[in-house]
């Protein structure tokens, strides 16, 4: 595995305004309180025997992977880096991407999106 020195990092505000691939890996709750559009939703405990479905995105583009603040993605970068993905860790998570107004959505009935 790469050191946290050697591992692709990316700022929100440094990210394309229509990033397609991006890879949630936060829980369940977190991802249904609040997610940003078109991402894929693994959570990081469940990476390993589902990463057959990362297939589905685009190959031609890192995977940009992200969390609640960085911590669980910058794990889940350096595992699918280490098994042959080309993967990116959003630093600051969707703690940062909240705070830079990127559009979120939840799957909550009647509720506006929020970062658990």
């Amino acid at each position: 595995m790469v050191s946290p020195a050697e591992l692709p990092t990316a700022e929100v505000r440094d990210l394309p305004k229509d990033v397609v691939t991006l890879l949630d890996v936060r829980e369940d709750d977190e991802w249904a309180a609040g997610h940003a559009p078109g991402a894929k939703h693994i959570p990081l405990g469940e990476l390993p025997t589902r990463v057959a479905e990362l297939a589905e995105l685009p190959d031609d583009q890192p995977v940009y992977v992200i969390c609640h603040t960085g911590v669980r993605s910058a794990r889940a970068a350096a595992w699918l880096n280490a098994t042959g993905w080309d993967a990116v860790n959003v630093a600051g998570g969707m703690d940062s991407w909240a705070r830079e107004g990127r559009p979120m959505t939840t799957d909550l009935p009647d509720t506006t999106p929020k970062v658990l």
